[in-house]
């Protein structure tokens, strides 16, 4: 008799990098997080200099200009860590629950259930705390995240990838069109809603940024929890079943902490797209594909992307600024074509 070798493989490690190699792109990854947090304390319409930059840190002057532009600059660096680890998570989380490598909170419509709830609560109930804001946010993502599982439903094939992204697409306009409408009709919304809407870490302060790290911890903790099952959705949701895994508890798990990472993110900085879609695809090219890895290493990428979007944004047409949320896409794009054309490789849908 002839022996054969077991041919099911460890879940989600076939094509895995070996660990030293991951480990070597965490390095790398911190190390691109340090300069990027540097860059966006020293560059500016105004630049200033790095012993300007200590000096403000350990011994603040509020008389002295220069450190008056660092302790501006030093809460939108916290924003864009915040946020970018929000949305690197949250898409991480979507795409393995879902096994879609085009889930985003902005394709999925989550950012436009976020944004239209908001509007709600601004324009016809006077919300205007943090916590007001918030709670509309994460009551408006879990309302289209859950009329988009419906959606996709429908039918013998169950919840496919290209369902869901067609049906978050189409509730996406749909709800859009909803914000829109009442925009129109109420200018004080407007007025308020503008900035935001486009995606904005300058109007934020920095005890609002520092007051959602705890929510943030929290939801990534919790996207962090189904890795393990992510891996195995990665190789059909037979298989995944066939392992032991409860899939609809897990989705349900992940859908809450993707929430909460998307509503959070939505409610400090405004509907910011793209950042969940392309992190996880350039995060895969230097961990691999195992959630366990790739997940972390979101947590870190996110806040890059970001970073370099506001401080590219900060500097590319001064004295004014192109707001972060237009930066991510107009960086973003062009970088994401770019890895495709290189032999990315992603889920088929």
């Amino acid at each position: 008799m002839t022996a054969t070798k077991s041919i099911t493989p460890h879940v989600g490690q076939e094509k895995s990098p070996r660990v030293g190699r991951k480990l070597t792109a965490f390095l790398i990854l911190f190390l691109l997080l340090a300069l990027a947090v540097f860059a966006s304390l020293l560059l500016g319409a105004r630049s200033v200099s790095l012993d300007t930059v200590t000096d403000a840190i350990w011994n603040f002057d509020p008389t002295n200009g220069d450190q008056g532009v660092v302790a501006s600059r030093f809460a939108r660096t916290v924003g864009a860590i915040v946020v970018g680890a929000a949305l690197g998570m949250a898409g991480a989380g979507l795409q393995g629950l879902t096994r879609n490598p085009l889930a985003d909170t902005g394709i999925l419509g989550l950012n436009a259930g976020s944004s239209m709830s908001v509007v709600l609560a601004i324009g016809f109930l006077g919300v205007s705390s943090l916590a007001g804001i918030m709670a509309a946010a994460f009551i408006g993502a879990a309302v289209v995240m859950i009329l988009v599982y419906l959606v996709a439903n429908v039918g013998r094939e169950g919840a496919t990838p290209i369902k869901l992204a067609l049906g978050g697409a189409a509730l996406a306009v749909g709800v859009g069109a909803v914000t829109n409408a009442i925009l129109m009709i109420s200018d004080s919304t407007l007025d308020r809603f503008r900035m935001w809407q486009i995606g904005s870490l300058s109007t934020t302060g920095i005890d609002t940024f520092l007051s959602a790290i705890p929510v943030v911890v929290l939801g990534a903790l919790i996207v962090l929890s189904t890795a393990k099952v992510s891996n195995a959705v990665s190789m059909g949701d037979d298989t995944a079943t066939a392992l032991g895994f409860n899939l609809g508890r897990a989705r349900v798990i992940g859908s809450i902490g993707v929430v909460v990472l998307a509503g959070t993110a939505t409610a400090v900085a405004g509907p910011i797209a793209f950042v969940g879609l392309m992190i996880p695809h350039a995060v895969r090219l230097l961990v691999g594909s195992d959630y366990r890895w790739l997940m972390p290493a979101c947590l870190i990428a996110g806040p890059i992307l970001l970073l370099v979007a506001d401080t590219v944004g900060r500097i590319i047409a001064p004295p004014s600024e192109i707001q972060v949320g237009v930066m991510c896409a107009m960086l973003g794009g062009p970088i994401f074509i770019i890895m495709m054309r290189s032999g990315m490789k992603s889920v088929s849908l």
